[in-house]
């Protein structure tokens, strides 16, 4: 398993404070990746996508289609 530059899971440093996250597909917001959240590394870029619409999406998040085939 490979880790990218920064090496942590969410990419930043222990110090560093904590971003909002948004959904890319709905614009929720949250303070932290919820378990029920889903990350997708597209084009080298992490996205994340809540619960609905990762529920909603389920079939071609697990064919690996990258969102923009949603």
């Amino acid at each position: 398993m490979t880790s990218l530059p920064g090496g942590s899971d969410n990419g930043a440093r222990a110090d560093e404070p904590r971003q909002r996250l948004v959904c890319a597909r709905c614009g929720a917001e949250a303070r932290t990746p919820p378990p029920t959240w889903t990350c997708s590394v597209e084009n080298g870029s992490r996205r994340y996508f809540c619960d609905t619409c990762s529920r909603e999406n389920l079939r071609a998040i697990e064919s690996r289609l990258d969102s923009a085939w949603w």
